[in-house]
């Protein structure tokens, strides 16, 4: 029998085909504040915040969602102080918001918001693993 490897170190990787393309790609990099890594070609570009990689691939059209499973990912802070600086600024870029910054049973802190192709992003809080910088 194999045995399972040691534990996976976390979830540093997400790939996204998105529409409209050079919204999502401003939304992730000028208001979310990543860094591009890589632009492979005028279809595909790679972005970091430091311990991560986020892929945008170019949508040939607008998507309705209907066959796809994800529901929304989310991006770590270190604070509940940091997590309410960026729901204010997300707000006063104009960022769509779905709900406001709410306590989890488990310690944790999120609210959420959309990019410019519908996607959900859910800023988060969470005391097991903010904090815990890779850089």
């Amino acid at each position: 029998m194999t045995r399972r490897p040691k534990p996976l170190n976390g979830l540093r990787h997400l790939a996204l085909a998105v529409h409209p393309f050079e919204e999502c790609v401003r939304f992730y990099t000028e208001i979310m504040g990543m860094e591009v890594l890589r632009k492979a070609n005028e279809h595909l570009i790679y972005l970091s915040c430091g311990n991560d990689n986020l892929s945008l691939s170019r949508a040939h059209e607008n998507q309705d969602n209907q066959n796809q499973s994800l529901d929304h990912f989310g991006f770590i802070v270190d604070s509940k102080e940091e997590l309410q600086a960026w729901y204010e600024f997300l707000k006063s870029q104009g960022v769509p918001l779905l709900d406001r910054p709410h306590d989890h049973s488990d310690g944790a802190r999120s609210f959420h918001c959309t990019d410019p192709a519908g996607n959900v992003v859910q800023p988060l809080y969470h005391p097991a693993v903010s904090g815990q910088r890779l850089r």
